[in-house]
């Protein structure tokens, strides 16, 4: 393992020209360890923007097998990062070592998921409507159009998954896949992680012959707004709190060239007790969402927030059931210091509400985060109290009990958008309760069924967004490989004799691609 100088990455080199130092924190003990850093001065910004779009044009026209051996090489260095690197995220997150492992795993995973998406090509989007020179009235010329890069992304580094959603993680993953160099802007949680990331990435790219800006890190809390507003910069991935990824979305939008924001933000993830599920297997479920509520100190974005059951003597000792469940669960670490302090604010807001009531759990008074469940009056609900929606990002969740199926849709009609909508349901339930899929439909990203919202697999089918304020954009998703279509655009050739087309639209299809030709899918080349 490198040793960990604190520098910042710009265009291959490193970097310190700033005068504020930053120290890395014990999660756990909140020491400072023995790691400093860097923060980039205006300049070194600049640079880092600068060097970016310096290596879009050779990268973004680069092949897709050599992008895709540049992820592959990135998964590699990643695997074969030691049990000190290990210990080292283990310090600055109070996450487990079991947790890294299985995160740094899916974040390789990930990496090689996209290198398969390049090698299979459908990401080109490749389009053909061929010239009908005698067509009346009018004839129609050649058209072909894929999908490039849009450009430079500023990816902000998520507190929560310190590799998943971080320096090599889902959005610098399908960024670099899209063609896109990488401007990483380190989370102040986790920077020490963050460098040994980076300097694996570093590694796969000059194995490679990647150009040097191709990915960039920069230290620092004040650097993001500079960066999201500089004029190399196209798009911004986020996973975040609400509130910042809001000011990074009027940012962009007061740009004198706009530019998307892709921000996943805020999400209660509603879970629905149907009343048959209930009745069969009240005591499993109760026990399977306390579990839920739990993981991983409630510190993931998918975490169940509101539980919503019809009134009857089957969610009554359901209630008792989770509040016991709830009771048996011990305090946990956080993240980091602030972290803990959100949640505390968050639960004593609850505490405090006179239509909210506490059903387990005591009073957080200390450095690790107490589980709780609250209870709230339906009328808050459905009188749109804010505070009801508001994510209390720890292991806390809230309980409402509704009066019949036509309180219970306008009781899904009041939710804001969410990241996901999970139904526990028996096929009873489903028969009588099937209209509510259309309200979820319009209310989350994801529809479970029978599970729980807290696992996330990256595939080709996952959907990890949803309409605000889960995040500033419900036509993509962070996870899986469809989260590449937010760094592309599409473009089209007119006319243009074929020599000089991509190879992803030139008649004998070199590529091997399934092109949409005259309305019909085919591999065939054209005549």
């Amino acid at each position: 393992m490198s040793a960990i100088l604190g520098l910042n990455y710009i265009g291959g080199s490193r970097s310190a020209e700033g005068s504020i130092q930053l120290r890395s924190i014990n999660a756990s003990s909140g020491e400072a360890l023995p790691y400093g850093f860097v923060q980039a001065s205006a300049d070194e910004v600049d640079a880092a923007a600068r060097a970016a779009a310096a290596a879009y044009p050779a990268f973004r026209q680069m092949s897709a097998e050599k992008r895709a051996r540049f992820l592959d090489a990135i998964s590699a260095e990643l695997d074969a990062l030691d049990e000190d690197f290990v210990a080292i995220v283990c310090r600055e997150t109070a996450l487990p070592a079991a947790r890294i492992l299985n995160e740094r795993a899916r974040t390789s995973n990930q990496l090689r998921l996209f290198a398969q998406v390049l090698r299979r090509g459908d990401f080109h989007g490749a389009r053909i409507d061929r010239a009908l020179p005698e067509r009346k009235p009018l004839p129609r010329p050649d058209l072909r159009q894929y999908r490039i890069g849009l450009g430079p992304v500023a990816v902000f580094g998520a507190s929560n998954f310190p590799l998943a959603f971080s320096t090599a993680g889902g959005d610098t993953a399908s960024a670099l896949a899209a063609g896109c160099p990488v401007v990483f802007k380190a989370h102040t949680g986790h920077m020490a992680t963050s460098e040994l990331v980076a300097e694996a990435i570093m590694r796969a790219a000059a194995d490679t012959d990647m150009p040097g800006g191709v990915f960039n890190m920069i230290y620092g809390g004040g650097v993001g707004e500079q960066l999201v507003k500089h004029p190399a910069i196209q798009a911004v991935g986020f996973t975040g709190s609400l509130k910042g990824g809001r000011a990074l979305c009027d940012m962009a939008a007061a740009r004198s060239q706009p530019i998307p924001v892709f921000a996943e933000m805020s999400s209660i993830n509603p879970v629905l007790l149907l009343p048959e599920a209930l009745r069969l297997r009240g005591e499993a479920i109760a026990a399977e969402l306390a579990a839920s509520i739990t993981l991983g100190c409630g510190q993931f974005c998918t975490k169940p927030g509101l539980l919503i059951g019809l009134r009857s003597p089957e969610f009554s000792q359901f209630q008792a059931a989770l509040s016991a469940r709830m009771e048996e669960q011990g305090a946990q670490p956080m993240l980091n210091v602030g972290t803990l302090e959100n949640y505390a604010r968050g639960v004593a807001r609850l505490y405090q509400h006179p239509g909210i009531s506490r059903l387990a759990g005591e009073p957080q008074a200390d450095s690790q985060a107490r589980p709780q469940l609250f209870k709230a009056e339906m009328d808050l609900l459905l009188g749109h109290d804010a505070l009801l929606q508001e994510e209390v990002f720890g292991p806390a969740s809230l309980l409402v009990e509704v009066d019949g199926r036509a309180e219970l849709l306008r009781a899904l009609e009041c939710l804001q958008g969410q990241l996901t909508a999970t139904l526990i349901a028996e096929p009873p339930d489903l028969e009588s309760f099937a209209p509510l899929i259309a309200t979820l439909e319009q209310k989350a990203g994801r529809l479970l069924l029978n599970g729980y919202p807290t696992g996330v697999e990256v595939s080709d089918a996952m959907v990890h967004g949803g309409p605000y304020p889960a995040t500033s954009d419900a036509r993509g998703t962070s996870v899986g490989t469809l989260a590449i279509d937010r760094f592309l655009r599409p473009i089209c050739y007119q006319n243009y004799p074929d020599w000089l087309l991509p190879e992803a639209l030139q008649n004998t299809n070199p590529l091997g691609l399934l092109r949409l030709v005259d309305g019909v899918p085919t591999r065939d080349p054209l005549s």
